[in-house]
Formats: C-alpha cells, structure tokens, sequence
C-alpha cells in the first residue's frame, strides 16, 4: 500500500458555501453513508388523528430467536403479558406500531376475548422464529417500557396481528374495543 496518494487529482464536491477537496474513494464512501443514513430513518404518514406514528431508528436494530410463553406471578423473563407487550431478557417491550385491547382490566366482554386472542397470537408470532427489534425515536414509554417494532422478513409483525382484526394502528390516544 502506498501513502501519500496515487497522483491522480482529488475529486472537487461543492458543499454549500465552499468546495471540499476529497479522494474520490473517500467520496463515494461519503455518498454511500449519506445514502444510508437517509434510508435508515423513515416517518409513518397518514395518521388520522394527527398524531406522529413511531419512527424506526434502524441504528438500533437486532435479530433474535427465543421461546416465548405467557406470563404469569414471579419472575418474568421471555413471556408474553398482552397482545402488545412481552418481556424479552429482562426488559418490558412495547410494540410501537400497534395497540391492542387491554386485558388488565377489560372493559366489556368483547375486548376480553380479543385481548386474549391479541396475546396469544403474539406468543405464536414471536416463536414462529427469528425477528428483528428496531427502536423507535422515543426509547421508552411512560410505563418504563421499551418501544420497539418487531418484525421478520421485513413485514412488522404488528401489520399482521392488524391484517388479522388484534390490533390497530398505533396512532396516540386509545379507543375503545367495546363497539364496532
């Protein structure tokens, strides 16, 4: 390898006010992170009621095999509390994108029964295999849990407990599960 360079003339990238003088590898290296860093942030539009939907922080991102169960008293490690919170090493997760009916306490009969049909199709998707965790802007919520979308093969599994009538669009405040 030699330093000092190859003799070739640096490459000239304009930058606003000035001219930066670069090595046209250093460049295109340059491009390249600007290019990432550009998609690994992206915004949920459309939310009805105004309110931001998470954005996905792919910096922060890992892929994970475990075995999941529901919850119960003692100790929770690797279980599943309701159709949109589970504990995974240790930690409270929250799954960003979605909300879920509550089960603890249950307002009406309906939401009861979805709520435990959201939390047992949780447990069923989280063990089908590996998934992916990717933060959100907001690391945590309220409760101390942390926000993540939860995802295999690219497809949120939140998109699927929706696709499925478990869950709906995280979009700020609550609605109600007891109409409709």
């Amino acid at each position: 390898m030699r330093i000092g360079g190859s003799g070739r003339r640096p490459a000239l990238f304009g930058a606003g006010s000035g001219i930066v003088v670069v090595g046209s590898r250093l460049a295109i290296a340059a491009l390249l992170v600007a290019a990432l860093a550009a998609w690994a942030f992206y915004d949920w539009e459309g939310s009805p009621s105004g309110a931001s939907a998470p954005r996905a922080v792919a910096t922060s991102e890992q892929t994970v095999a475990v075995t999941f169960s529901i919850c119960g008293v003692g100790r929770r490690t690797d279980c599943v509390v309701d159709g949109d919170t589970f504990w995974f090493r240790g930690d409270k997760i929250r799954v960003a994108d979605i909300d879920t009916p509550e089960l603890s306490p249950p307002r009406c009969q309906r939401e009861a029964e979805l709520g435990e049909a959201a939390k047992q199709r949780l447990r069923a998707l989280l063990n089908a295999g590996p998934f992916t965790l990717v933060a959100v802007a907001r690391d945590q919520d309220q409760y101390g849990r942390k926000l993540r979308i939860v995802s295999r093969g690219g497809r949120s599994i939140g998109d699927t407990l929706i696709a499925e009538g478990l869950a709906r669009r995280w979009n700020g405040p609550r609605q109600s599960w007891c109409s409709g």
